[in-house]
């Protein structure tokens, strides 16, 4: 399949984006990173916008999208329920948090149910994907990676929004800026070992799908007479570097080896940017696979 640039953008963005709000979500929970909450808000919401605009330039008639939206069992009107419900959430989050003592606060209830919608968005944009007819993306493992994905995206952001909000004037005490990232860090160490597990998991998924196309034995396309079939297992051997490589040692690896320095140092200007942009190359990577390895299971372009 070719590359789907602008849905790859959309499902990375959104995993970024929903990463980051249930993140700021679980801080509030625990009453910790009060400054960073208002950035990350703004970020989240930027991060959510730039992933709906996107994927419009997946869709060469954008307006035809409406007629998809009559039918529940679409993915499309999943997502759109799915995005429209986290953002009517995130939109009292901010009311709420603005009106509260500090400014930054808000009830235990919404932030467990702003943490709760974030998975749900995520899982109900990557399930949109999951299809019998291409082997490659027929797995649950791919809904548990791109929500790692979110599981480390997220804290490690809020982590580089908590220190540097508390960086404050030039000359202030690196101490505490250090110690204004440590509760998001945590949460990045940890969400930095999800998503290598899950990337781990879903690449050895990808590595095998070889296996599972069907094997139709002689054919001809008369719309296509010069045109080869696809060698699945061929195909699969070719995306090896660029997944193991790209998607596991950058993506999976790194972000977990710049959390657990981040959280060993306390120094997340430093680790928490590099966490974020091994992820995103990391992301990208397993994204161009996913979209090379989206073979039919039968006609094998």
């Amino acid at each position: 399949m070719e590359l789907q640039w602008p849905l790859i953008l959309f499902t990375t963005l959104v995993a970024w984006s929903a990463g980051l709000f249930g993140t700021q979500a679980l801080m509030a929970v625990f009453g910790v990173g009060k400054k960073a909450q208002v950035p990350a808000w703004v970020a989240s919401a930027v991060l959510l916008a730039a992933g709906g605009i996107a994927v419009f330039f997946h869709l060469e008639h954008w307006e035809r999208i409406f007629n998809g939206f009559g039918h529940l069992t679409s993915g499309i009107t999943q997502e759109l329920i799915a995005i429209v419900v986290l953002a009517v959430a995130a939109v009292a989050y901010l009311v709420l948090m603005r009106k509260s003592d500090d400014g930054a606060s808000v009830p235990k209830w919404l932030a467990w149910l702003s943490v709760a919608l974030s998975v749900v968005l995520v899982a109900v944009m990557a399930h949109s994907y999951t299809m019998a007819a291409r082997p490659a993306w027929d797995s649950a493992l791919w809904i548990l990676y791109v929500l790692g994905n979110a599981c480390v995206l997220g804290p490690a952001t809020f982590a580089l929004l908590s220190t540097l909000a508390a960086g404050g004037p030039a000359g202030q005490p690196a101490e505490r800026a250090a110690g204004a990232g440590a509760p998001a860090g945590l949460a990045a160490l940890a969400g930095a070992a999800i998503n290598a597990l899950a990337t781990l998991a879903f690449a050895a998924f990808l590595q095998l799908s070889a296996g599972s196309f069907a094997d139709v034995g002689l054919y001809f396309d008369p719309t296509h007479p010069t045109k080869a079939m696809a060698d699945a297992a061929a195909t699969v051997a070719s995306q090896a570097p660029l997944l193991w490589l790209g998607a596991v040692a950058v993506g999976a690896i790194v972000p977990l080896a710049a959390a657990f320095m981040g959280r060993r140092t306390g120094n997340w200007r430093l680790w928490a940017p590099a966490a974020i942009i091994a992820a995103l190359v990391g992301a990208v990577c397993m994204r161009v696979v996913f979209y090379n390895l989206g073979l039919s299971v039968f006609m094998f372009y």
